[in-house]
């Protein structure tokens, strides 16, 4: 199956060689380029540990190798608590 966009891959030496250390990665796009059966050429970006992009990143992986990846949250809420009634300020 192909991966799709939006999806986080652990891509590691299982989908290439070149991926001796496990990396997070998060799909953009699936090139439709022909290349050996069962590979494929993706885009998308490295992540680290919290799931923040640190590198875009085209890859050549055994699809078959791919494995489902996932992201730790972060336990620190960054929503702003809104108080309706308020003026706001402008300018």
């Amino acid at each position: 199956m192909l991966p799709r966009t939006g999806d986080v891959l652990r891509v590691t030496k299982t989908a290439s060689v070149q991926f001796t250390q496990p990396m997070l990665f998060r799909v953009i796009r699936v090139h439709d380029w022909q290349t050996y059966d069962g590979w494929a050429w993706l885009d998308g970006y490295q992540l680290n540990a919290s799931g923040d992009a640190v590198e875009r990143r085209s890859i050549f992986v055994l699809l078959q190798g791919l494995q489902p990846g996932f992201v730790a949250r972060n336990q620190r809420s960054s929503a702003v608590p809104i108080r309706s009634g308020l003026p706001v300020a402008v300018g």
